[in-house]
């Protein structure tokens, strides 16, 4: 094969470039990959495949309004809308997650490999623009300015309701360990001491109500995610849109997705401002947080396990040390813990680059698409390792949790309001100085029978509501 037959001339308003002849990208493209070799990070497949959602129904209504002649060329055009919309061309979209723009070399990108793909399709060669064009037809009453936004807000709605059920499933795993561990009384702890007798089971039941608020949380998001300023094109004015077209595109686009999508009232709105990616990923943060916290509390709680509180086991998933045998560490919530932390760092980059959007459009999209979809992946993922790899298999050292009601001073608690506060202090002060186990005190200063003390400390006894 010569040189000529090995790449396509393409030009553009800074010149001429040589493409690989059967690339499915274009001269657009290649530029973005020459100026914005950055992270070496392509965009979300679930991005993509959204993009080729709405440049599909784009296409639909513009054939419907009749805008192409050739029915062969609209058929073309949609059937490589639908091809990218399943992922089929996810390899040609090349440029960078980080770039210039707001996000334009992404657009461009989408808007060549469609139309390379449906020449292809018409059984032409790619780059022969004068048939099907980047611009002219892909991008038809269309700016990346009303697409990219629009397309992320469908990833961003599915991803959501990817994590809303890994969120359910870690609700519904600890609402097990929540019966499983019911009858195990032990120590509550508050400031890291000892405070009052709890159950494990009850433990485990306020870490289902938090993921419970998480999972409410987050299918709400969505509301926020529906409104879309597809029509607006640049600024949100419509220009170089016909009305009808404004006003069809959106409605294809809901029923194509099934999700229920609306027109923004304010298209100009709807294109500058971008506080709702803030709230959205603010509701990320909160879930980050209990997962943070909770997974935190289960090193705490199985920490040792012959030195720690060792009141629970996780399962052991590998050696933890290359010096230390038999070193096994909680390697599932830590990792859980660092995943919230970067949720929490994709929060910041959010806010700060919604916030520096400029007039008539943010600028920043591309990193908000970034950090957004991100956060959403890894939350996803991480709900579903933690479920599965750790808490799923949670024991309880109900032994370890007996030892501890027995001896610590947070069992006189519970004998209050049998025997009063100065009596309880009283046999507090006998198990230091002699030291003996809460019960073996009490039976010793004969404040009250075994059976008395054995029924103030049961499960019902510590965990019903008041006295």
């Amino acid at each position: 094969m010569n040189m000529l037959t090995k790449f396509r001339t393409e030009s553009d308003y800074l010149g001429e470039k040589q493409i690989p002849a059967d690339a499915l990208w274009g001269i657009h493209t290649a530029r973005a990959v020459e100026n914005f070799p950055i992270t070496n990070r392509k965009m979300p497949s679930e991005f993509i495949c959204a993009y080729g959602e709405v440049k599909l129904a784009c296409t639909q209504i513009n054939n419907e309004l009749g805008f192409w002649e050739s029915k062969d060329k609209a058929s073309a055009i949609e059937k490589a809308c639908s091809e990218m919309s399943a992922g089929l061309l996810n390899e040609h979209i090349l440029v960078d997650v980080f770039q210039g723009g707001a996000g334009t070399s992404t657009n461009m990108n989408v808007n060549e490999v469609i139309a390379n793909r449906a020449l292809q399709i018409l059984g032409e060669k790619p780059g022969d623009y004068q048939i099907i064009s980047p611009l002219d037809d892909i991008n038809l009453h269309q700016s990346t300015n009303d697409t990219y936004p629009t397309a992320l807000k469908i990833a961003a709605i599915r991803l959501l309701r990817d994590l809303e059920q890994k969120v359910l499933e870690l609700q519904e795993i600890f609402q097990q360990k929540e019966k499983e561990f019911a009858h195990i009384i032990k120590i509550g702890r508050t400031q890291l001491q000892d405070a009052v007798l709890t159950t494990l089971g009850r433990e485990m039941s306020a870490y289902a109500e938090a993921f419970n608020r998480d999972r409410w949380r987050i299918y709400k998001c969505e509301e926020r995610l529906r409104v879309v300023n597809l029509g607006g094109t640049a600024i949100g004015t419509g220009l170089g849109a016909p009305k009808k077209f404004i006003f069809r595109v959106v409605d294809r686009l809901r029923e194509n997705t099934n999700i229920g999508l609306a027109r923004s009232e304010n298209l100009i709105d709807g294109t500058q401002n971008a506080d709702v990616f803030v709230e959205v990923s603010g509701i990320l943060k909160a879930h980050a947080s209990n997962l943070f916290k909770i997974s935190n509390d289960l090193r705490l709680l199985s920490s040792g396990p012959d030195a720690g509180l060792g009141e629970i086991n996780l399962p052991q998933k590998q050696a933890g040390s290359s010096i230390m045998p038999g070193k096994i560490n909680p390697v599932i919530p830590e990792a859980v813990a660092q995943v919230a932390l970067q949720v929490a760092g994709n929060d910041q980059i959010i806010f700060q680059a919604c916030s520096s959007g400029n007039l008539e459009l943010n600028q920043f999209m591309p990193i908000i698409t970034n950090a957004l979809l991100e956060s959403l992946l890894f939350l996803k993922n991480i709900c579903d390792v933690f479920n599965k790899h750790c808490v799923a298999g949670i024991t309880a050292n109900e032994k370890v949790c007996l030892r501890n009601v027995e001896s610590s001073t947070a069992t006189v608690t519970a004998l209050i309001p049998k025997i009063g506060y100065e009596k309880a202090s009283k046999i507090a002060q006998l198990s230091k100085k002699e030291n003996l186990s809460i019960k073996e005190s009490v039976l010793k200063s004969g404040v009250m029978t075994p059976k008395e003390f054995e029924h103030l400390i049961t499960p019902e006894a510590v965990c019903k509501l008041g006295n």
